[in-house]
C-alpha cells in the first residue's frame, strides 16, 4: 500500500538533504520548471555562455586562423573525446568527436563488417535492434545495401538466439529510448563474441547516466550523442569509440582529409591515421563542439557510480509518488521494476498522453510525449532533485485527476 500523501513532500526533503550532489545543481542554468526532458536535450550548463562568447569574439574574431593551433580548433575532436571516455568506461585514445550519431552509426556499423570479413569469412548478415530509434534502422538498413548483407531486425532479448556463423555485425541499443529498458550490454557483447561477429552499441540514453564499461567488457564500437545526459547543447556533435586492440584494422566508410595520416599533405592516395583519428572525417564544428567541452566542466569531481546510485532513487521515488497521486488504472508503467533492467527515465502509458503532456508543460512540468501513448520522464541526476520528483507526480495527479478535455 502506497504511503500516504503527506508523506511524500516530507521524504523528498529528508531525500534532497543526504543528496550529495545537490552541490552540482548550481553548474546549470535552471528556472522554477521541473525540467525532465534531459533524455532528449539537457540544461545549459552555467559556464557555458562565456566560453563560446570567448571562442566567438577572441579565438575567431580575433585570431581567426590562428586558432587552429593557438586556441587548439585541431586537436579538439580527441582531446574532447579523452573528456567522455571516463563517463563511458574507456581509457584516453579512443574515443573521437565529431559529426553526428546517424554519421557515426554508419561508420561503426559498415567498418564491424569490415572487420568481420578479414578473416576471409562469409559473413553476410547484420542483426540489428528492432526496437531502435528509427534512425539507426535506416542506416543498418543502409549498411546491409552498402556491403551486401541482409539486414535481420530482432528484439534484443531474443539476439543470442539468431546469431551464427553468417552474423558480421550487430546493432544495439544500451537503453531503449521509448521504454527506458537498460538492455544487458556485458552478456549481449559476449553473445556477439562467441559466433566471432563485432558489436557496435548506440549510448545515446545511457551516456552521462550510468556506468558503461565500454573496455571493461569488451566492446567493439559505440557510438553516441552528447546532447542529452552530457548537456552539450542542441546538435552538440556526437562521438565515435573504437576499441584500441582493432583500430589499426578499423576501416571507416568515410575517409576524409581531417582521418588522413598526412591531412595536409593533399596526397590523392588515402592512407588513415594512427588511431581512434581514422574515424573523424571533414573540417569539426568548432562553435558547437567548443560549446561541449566547456559543458563537460560539470562533470569535475562527479562520479558515474554516484550519478547512477542517485539515478535509481530518483526514478524509484518517482514511481512511488506516482502510484500515491493518480488514480489507479489510469497509468500503466512501461519502464522495468528491476534497476539492473532501467536506465534513467519513467516511461508510462496513457490513452490521452499527447494532451496529458501538453497540460503538464503548462503547468512547469516538462517531459514529452512519443506516439502513440507514451509519458517519458528523463531523470538527469546532476540538476534533478527529489523535491523535482514529488512536485511533478503531485502535478500529474492533478492533470490526470481533470476532466478530459474533447
Amino acid at each position: 500500500m502506497s504511503e500516504p500523501v503527506s508523506e511524500l513532500a516530507f521524504k523528498a526533503r529528508e531525500l534532497d538533504a543526504g543528496d550529495e550532489l545537490a552541490g552540482v545543481r548550481s553548474r546549470f542554468v535552471l528556472d522554477d520548471v521541473v525540467y525532465l526532458d534531459g533524455n532528449s536535450l539537457g540544461a545549459l550548463p552555467a559556464g557555458v555562455p562565456e566560453r563560446v562568447d570567448d571562442v566567438v569574439r577572441r579565438q575567431w574574431g580575433e585570431l581567426r586562423i590562428r586558432s587552429w593551433e593557438e586556441s587548439g580548433w585541431w586537436t579538439a575532436p580527441e582531446r574532447i573525446g579523452d573528456r567522455i571516455a571516463p563517463l563511458v568506461g574507456a581509457a584516453a585514445g579512443q574515443v573521437v568527436v565529431g559529426d553526428s550519431t546517424s554519421v557515426n552509426v554508419l561508420k561503426a556499423l559498415v567498418g564491424a563488417v569490415r572487420l568481420a570479413r578479414l578473416d576471409g569469412s562469409v559473413r553476410d548478415e547484420i542483426v540489428a535492434d528492432a526496437t531502435t530509434f528509427p534512425t539507426d534502422g535506416y542506416i543498418a538498413e543502409s549498411a546491409a545495401r552498402l556491403t551486401g548483407c541482409t539486414l535481420r531486425p530482432v528484439a534484443p532479448e531474443r539476439v543470442p538466439q539468431v546469431l551464427g556463423g553468417r552474423t558480421a555485425a550487430v546493432l544495439l541499443n544500451h537503453v531503449d529510448y521509448r521504454s527506458g529498458r537498460l538492455h544487458d550490454l556485458p552478456a549481449l557483447t559476449d553473445a556477439v563474441h562467441a559466433v566471432g561477429a563485432v558489436v557496435v552499441w548506440d549510448l545515446c540514453h545511457s551516456a552521462g547516466a550510468l556506468p558503461v564499461g565500454l573496455d571493461e567488457h569488451g566492446v567493439d564500437l559505440a557510438v553516441g550523442c552528447t546532447y542529452k545526459y552530457l548537456n552539450g547543447g542542441p546538435g552538440s556533435p556526437a562521438y565515435l569509440y573504437v576499441r584500441r586492440e582493432i583500430q589499426d584494422r578499423f576501416d571507416s566508410p568515410l575517409p576524409g582529409w581531417n582521418s588522413h595520416a598526412e591531412p595536409f599533405g593533399m596526397r590523392p592516395d588515402y592512407e588513415p591515421a594512427a588511431g581512434a583519428l581514422r574515424g573523424r572525417v571533414g573540417t569539426p564544428d568548432i562553435l558547437s563542439m567548443l560549446a561541449l567541452e566547456a559543458a563537460l566542466d560539470v562533470w569535475d569531481g562527479v562520479s558515474i557510480e554516484a550519478v547512477r546510485a542517485k539515478s535509481l532513487a530518483l526514478t524509484d521515488f518517482f514511481v512511488q509518488c506516482v502510484a500515491a497521486r493518480v488514480p489507479q488504472g489510469r497509468l500503466e508503467l512501461v519502464t522495468p521494476v528491476a534497476h539492473r533492467e532501467r536506465g534513467s527515465q519513467i516511461a508510462l502509458r496513457c490513452e490521452d498522453a499527447g494532451e496529458v503532456m501538453k497540460r503538464l508543460i503548462e503547468r512547469g512540468v516538462v517531459g514529452d510525449f512519443r506516439h502513440p501513448d507514451v509519458l517519458r520522464f528523463g531523470f538527469t541526476p546532476l540538476y534533478v532533485g527529489f523535491g523535482d520528483v514529488e512536485r511533478a507526480a503531485r502535478v500529474l495527479g492533478e492533470v490526470l485527476a481533470e476532466p478530459r478535455r474533447t
